[in-house]
């Protein structure tokens, strides 16, 4: 590890950033370094923008990437190299709206017929019956099943925050049968080894065989169960503010989206061709 690497490891810690945010930055520093083939030291913020503009126009980057990028690169520059004012000049794209992939009841159902090992179906309905993140999942210990205040502890989640999501008394059954199985001596999802996490790729692969095997043809992830939780909770009747709380969410506005791909109010207003169709002549004559 080069000396650089290090000191830019140890600023990213000293903000109380996440390992998984510090591996994610310092891969996009490497990747920045690899590209021009020389340390970072030695380039600038013109360099900066020429990367910048490559993984857009040539890699097609999203603009949720192309922000990660930028922001691995500032706290590199600004921070560990001490150029305060270097990139401040670089556009920040305008935020895209994307409505999420949302599975129907029906596709949930099929989705885990499919799936028949024990240890997927508990991780992937952690997901989809509690709302919790991948990540949160992964870092669930045996003890943060809470069975009498029927909670699931969630320590550290996005933003550095603590919060308890719901534990209900189904997820809470298959929960023991897994336990039951298993037995897990830390991590309550561990990986290969059982001193050492699920590896993060892993259940999103086997989530989307599952979904192959069960005719389903919408781009999932695990990202798509908690889409479904907070969708398939507004559309029985959750108050936004309660799914919020769930959901871990700073801004009701960020919960909001949901309201935007929730159908069922849609569903239950009237049909417009309906109204404008001449009455039934049924009866006459």
């Amino acid at each position: 590890m080069t000396p650089l690497r290090r000191r830019y490891i140890e600023d990213l810690r000293l903000k109380n950033f996440s390992l998984n945010t510090i591996r994610v930055y310092t891969h996009a520093v490497a990747a920045f370094a690899r590209f021009f083939g020389r340390s970072p030291e030695a380039l600038g913020e013109e360099d900066v923008r020429k990367y910048l503009v490559h993984l857009v126009s040539d890699r097609g980057l999203s603009r949720s990437q192309y922000v990660l990028q930028l922001n691995a690169l500032r706290h590199l520059y600004q921070d560990t190299l001490g150029r305060p004012n270097s990139l401040a000049d670089l556009p920040r794209p305008k935020r895209e709206q994307r409505l999420p992939v949302v599975l129907s009841r029906d596709e949930v159902r099929r989705l885990f017929s499919a799936v028949t090992n024990l240890k997927h179906r508990a991780l992937f309905m952690v997901a989809y019956d509690a709302g919790l993140r991948l990540s949160e999942i992964l870092s669930l210990r045996a003890e943060d099943i809470d069975s009498q205040r029927r909670v699931i502890r969630v320590r550290q989640g996005k933003g550095h925050k603590d919060r308890y999501a719901r534990l209900t008394p189904e997820l809470l059954g298959l929960l023991r049968e897994y336990w039951r199985a298993y037995r897990p001596p830390a991590w309550l999802f561990p990986g290969a080894s059982p001193d050492k996490q699920y590896d993060l790729a892993t259940p999103g692969q086997v989530l989307k065989k599952a979904g192959r095997r069960a005719g389903i043809t919408k781009r999932i992830s695990m990202h798509t169960l908690r889409h479904s939780f907070a969708t398939h909770l507004l559309e029985s009747g959750t108050n936004l503010r309660v799914i919020q709380k769930l959901l871990g969410h700073g801004s009701i506005n960020t919960t909001a989206l949901y309201t935007h791909v929730s159908l069922q109010e849609a569903h239950d207003a009237p049909s417009l061709m309906a109204l404008i169709e001449p009455p039934s002549n049924q009866g006459s004559q």
